[in-house]
């Protein structure tokens, strides 16, 4: 695809005003997000890599439902309901190897890693009693660059068509084909959504984040997305820094050697309904998975990725990546702490965005529309 057009946030501003109070504090209303949000849409689950070879899986949870993510033999991936056919006891915990296949821990059923059924103790006494009647439940699963995504809906909109805006835009980063080296897992006292409002706007990075704002100035760049779904844009490096990290150094080899040069000098944020924050440097990419758990909880999963190539080379320095973003996270999750409890006071009425928060703005249109899509039939 062509080079995407950025726009510079000021020039294409709708005014609009935050949401309702009841948005953040209001069980009702995140059990209808679990079910027309979470419920209905792809959801990202991590990157590829994380399933490192045949066998390999790992436990996630969308809309309050556990799955069991499995790397098969021939290196297809599926997504199963955690839930044995048997009784409904829970398969498998965290994430690790197989050994060999998913047993459950209750009264021995045991699955293939493709979900076929192929051992169910006694069974055979009971009349009728088939086991190829009773394999795992999937949901359904996708990919996109390097990225794993589910669906819980019975008929989910075709993921091509759900994500076709983001089609071939990120392909010159090598997505795919980075690994992880480091993840943390961050329980944070806020509403998930003001988790995606504070990183979809830089105006706050001159009062929270000092180490940020001499790397990535809050003025500088533009957004290539700018409604919808999938929205975000650039930020400009600004010398003699070369990427976001605690020396202002690189913290190791370029994402992919054939990086175009203004890219070498530009940091790309863009927030992916419903659950995904990717942010993309010269040298590394971090990406955030958003898991609320309740109206004032929100568990953030941060995973920071980099080329296969950095493994053994002294040069390599993933920590000045990884600490850089840990002290920002850590003061975006206290701020976002306090707006939950500013939100929460009888006090509350929403407030005008500026235009410096066009994307915070666009993005709670976007929540708006969803939620008044309706259930899709599940």
């Amino acid at each position: 695809m062509s080079a995407p057009a950025f726009h510079r946030t000021a020039t294409h501003y709708r005014p609009t005003l935050t949401l309702e109070g009841r948005s953040y504090t209001d069980s009702a209303v995140l059990a209808e997000e679990q079910e027309r949000i979470f419920g209905t849409l792809w959801n990202c689950v991590g990157h590829r890599s994380r399933l490192p070879g045949p066998g390999s899986f790992l436990t996630v949870t969308v809309a309050g439902e556990s799955l069991l993510v499995v790397r098969d033999r021939d290196d297809s991936i599926r997504a199963f309901y955690n839930v044995c056919r048997h009784r409904g006891t829970r398969l498998c915990e965290g994430e690790g190897r197989l050994a060999g296949s998913i047993q459950c821990p209750y009264h021995a059923w045991t699955y293939a890693p493709d979900g076929r059924l192929i051992g169910a103790p006694h069974m055979q006494d009971v009349p009728g009693f088939a086991k190829r009647d009773y394999p795992l439940r999937q949901a359904a699963l996708a990919e996109w660059e390097g990225f794993l995504f589910v669906s819980l809906a019975d008929r989910p909109v075709p993921f091509a068509d759900a994500w076709a805006p983001m089609r071939g835009r990120l392909s010159r980063f090598n997505l795919s084909g980075l690994t992880g080296f480091h993840r943390v897992r961050y329980d944070v006292a806020a509403n998930w959504k003001l988790v995606f409002e504070n990183y979809s706007e830089c105006l706050h990075c001159p009062m929270i984040h000092p180490e940020l704002s001499t790397v990535l100035p809050y003025q500088s760049g533009a957004n290539d997305l700018i409604e919808g779904p999938f929205l975000g844009g650039y930020m400009e490096i600004v010398p003699p820094n070369r990427s976001a990290t605690l020396s202002g150094g690189p913290a190791g080899r370029p994402v992919s050697p054939g990086l175009p040069e203004a890219d070498r000098r530009r940091a790309f944020y863009y927030s992916l309904a419903p659950n995904l924050l990717l942010s993309i440097h010269p040298d590394y990419v971090n990406y955030y998975l958003v898991t609320p758990v309740s109206p004032g909880r929100t568990i953030v999963e941060s995973e920071w990725l980099f080329h296969p190539e950095n493994a053994g080379d002294p040069e390599f320095r993933p920590e000045d990546a990884i600490g850089f973003w840990d002290v920002t996270n850590r003061q975006d999750w206290a701020i976002v702490e306090r707006s939950q409890l500013g939100i929460g006071s009888r006090a509350y009425r929403p407030g005008p965005y500026s235009a410096r928060e066009s994307i915070p703005a666009a993005w709670d249109r976007e929540y708006l529309r969803l939620m008044a899509l309706g259930t899709v039939e599940r």
